[in-house]
């Protein structure tokens, strides 16, 4: 039988980056002498000189930021350790100080792409017939530095599209200081890691079956002095305060718009950037329903998986995955167990397409191949473009496939509802190819999603041109699927 081509609506909506949209970071000037040398400088400057130097401050970037201030305020408690201990400082001076130790990070001046979209929690204040979904996007901005951003968009049973009003300002997350973490889960990860040892032990049994950063950082000083400087104990808890500030805990303010929202580098991990998160809406067994999203963590030098976990985008939980197949790129967790198990498809070896599953989302020690390069335009590698989404014929897995001179397209392949590791169909040619003008932008040649969602039998398809913009599309399922299966 021969089929017709798929038609593919590509959509008039686009996101597009704004370099106006700032966020504020700390600015680190050099070494601790100059470190020294600034905080000098400020603190020989009259008090008058002070406050009409912040209040002139304050005036230029108040309007362009939540609460300024307190960010001053923050940034001089990391540099106050170098201010002379005979100094009593204002107000006015402290919050100059953190103000010379802050700067502007436009978050998605370079580019915003590679999006991912699902179901948003909160459906107020739109009509009945219509679908609130909210969309993940990677920002980059200065040096390649990537973020993490949100959109929403509502969808009506015509599948047209509304995108919803931005935030005029940003809101970058902070670490949750008091996260608990549970013992026996950071058991398993130190002993995964192969950081479990005797001394490790000792620091463990200090430690409540809750506890917290500070908790830990006082077991490993109390254990100091019951090993007494045993060798590589430094190392030991070095690894433990590692796995702690990895797996930390973001809070949203209830008064911030989604769109506002940022989640910037906040770990070791990820100094260098947070790339690709591959949204899903995940329903337990028990019918309770919570948000996962994969992601990439980059350092400079390696890249490490992570997890995100949420019920309500209000608070916001970062995870480190662990296993021996837990590397690479492009990670994709299925919405739901199957036969009891989590189940994820994975780009492990930079190549093929792997199913993993486990009985712990966050332990990933079983994997098997599923889908190798099979056609010209994915013969370079392939990899998944967001979580399966199911249908009655099965699991629709939207891929990546990169051929001739580094172009990537959008393909399709149906996996088995009940045994996703049987290959049902996979389409010959790409669903989606770089047209002429999505050819060109930060990266060219290139057209890539890391998630969509099925809505009035529609598939709704946010996707990255050229990791410059975003733009949208829409493929009929059943037509789909009839390609799939014919």
């Amino acid at each position: 039988m021969i089929m017709t081509k798929l038609n593919v609506n590509r959509l008039e909506e686009q996101i597009v980056p704004d370099d106006r949209r700032v966020i504020s970071r700390f600015f680190g000037v050099g070494d601790e002498s100059r470190y020294q040398s600034l905080i000098h400088r400020v603190l020989n400057l009259t008090q008058n000189e002070t406050a009409d130097l912040l209040n002139q401050v304050l005036t230029d970037f108040d309007q362009r930021h939540r609460d300024i201030a307190a960010t001053f305020a923050d940034h001089y408690e990391r540099v106050k350790h170098l201010v002379p201990r005979n100094h009593l400082l204002s107000e006015h001076r402290r919050l100059l100080i953190g103000a010379y130790f802050t700067m502007e990070y436009a978050i998605e001046s370079a580019a915003l792409f590679n999006p991912s979209i699902v179901r948003s929690p909160s459906q107020d204040g739109i009509p009945s017939d219509s679908t609130r979904y909210i969309m993940s996007l990677r920002a980059t901005g200065e040096g390649h530095v990537s973020s993490i951003v949100f959109r929403r968009v509502v969808i009506d049973r015509e599948n047209q599209l509304q995108l919803e009003p931005v935030s005029d300002y940003t809101h970058r997350l902070k670490v949750v200081s008091d996260r608990h973490y549970d013992k026996h889960l950071f058991w398993l990860k130190l002993r995964e890691m192969g950081a479990y040892n005797d001394q490790s032990e000792i620091v463990m049994q200090l430690l409540n079956d809750g506890f917290t950063l500070h908790d830990l950082n006082n077991a490993i000083e109390q254990a100091r002095q019951i090993i007494n400087v045993a060798d590589h104990f430094d190392e030991t808890t070095e690894q433990m305060l590692w796995l702690a500030r990895s797996n930390y805990q973001l809070e949203v303010p209830a008064d911030v718009d989604p769109s506002a929202i940022v989640i910037f580098p906040s770990s070791d991990n990820e100094i260098r950037g947070i790339e690709d998160v591959r949204l899903v809406e995940f329903t337990d067994d028990d019918g309770s329903v919570r948000y996962y999203g994969t992601y990439t963590a980059f350092n400079g030098i390696r890249i490490l998986p992570q997890l995100i976990e949420s019920v309500d985008f209000r608070t916001v939980r970062v995870h480190t995955l662990n296993g021996r197949y837990v590397q690479n790129k492009g990670l994709a967790l299925f919405p739901r167990r199957i036969d009891g198990e989590y189940v994820m498809v994975a780009r492990i070896d930079g190549e093929n397409l792997y199913l993993c599953r486990s009985d712990n989302i966050h332990f990933w020690n079983d994997a098997e191949l599923i889908q190798d390069p099979k056609h010209p335009w994915e013969y370079v590698q392939i990899g998944n473009c967001g979580s399966p989404l199911e249908t009655e014929a099965g699991w629709l897995m939207l891929t990546h496939g990169v051929g001739p001179m580094r172009r990537y397209c959008i393909g399709a392949t149906l996996l088995d509802r009940e045994d996703p590791s049987i290959v049902k169909g996979q389409l010959q040619e790409p669903l989606l190819v770089p047209e002429e003008t999505e050819r060109d932008g930060y990266v060219p040649n290139v057209v890539y999603t890391c998630g969509a969602v099925i809505h009035c039998d529609t598939l709704i398809m946010p996707y990255a041109v050229s990791d410059w913009a975003t733009r949208f599309a829409t493929v009929d399922v059943p037509e789909l699927l009839d390609h799939l299966m014919g």
